[in-house]
């Protein structure tokens, strides 16, 4: 099978970070239902990755909460100190982390170069032994340790902030 280059991008940064994780190949999924549905079991943390810009458009948060958690964005934008928040464009999307909306998450951030993107990171997300993401694609799921995680996100350096959702 050849490895779209935006997968194989992840696959090749967690190899430089000495980062194991298992792979999980799937038809392509758009939500949290989808995946819930798929006939495989992928243990481990599941979340929702969100995609949101403040009210001018020059602030961008990808928010990454546990799967069963409600974003309640008025809320959110208080806990974050940031101007109304609503769903960014595909186009922002596409632009800030270079994936396509389905295949959200933090491995995104290896194409913000700017490190422009914040991250805004489910707390519980933190209790949990492992978590699972698409490696910029929706037709894969990579189940990595949260500790290993932690270390992917020190490594990028985009600005990351923990939220008791």
């Amino acid at each position: 099978m050849i490895l779209l280059e935006q997968e194989q991008s992840v696959y090749d940064v967690l190899e430089q970070l000495n980062i194991s994780f298992k792979k999980y190949e799937h038809v392509p999924v758009f939500t949290v239902e989808e995946i819930r549905n798929l006939d495989i079991t992928i243990p481990g943390g599941h979340t929702k990755n969100l995609f949101l810009r403040n009210r001018k458009g020059d602030k961008h948060f990808l928010v990454i909460v546990l799967e069963d958690k409600d974003v309640d964005l008025k809320r959110l934008s208080k806990l974050i100190e940031s101007t109304p928040l609503s769903f960014a464009s595909s186009e922002r999307l596409n632009k800030y982390l270079g994936v396509y909306p389905g295949a959200v998450g933090p491995f995104g951030l290896i194409n913000d170069v700017t490190n422009h993107v914040q991250v805004v990171l489910d707390s519980d997300i933190l209790n949990k032994d492992t978590i699972n993401f698409h490696p910029n694609v929706n037709t894969a799921t990579v189940n990595l340790s949260v500790q290993d995680l932690r270390r992917y996100l020190d490594w990028k350096t985009n600005p990351v902030k923990n939220i008791k959702f």
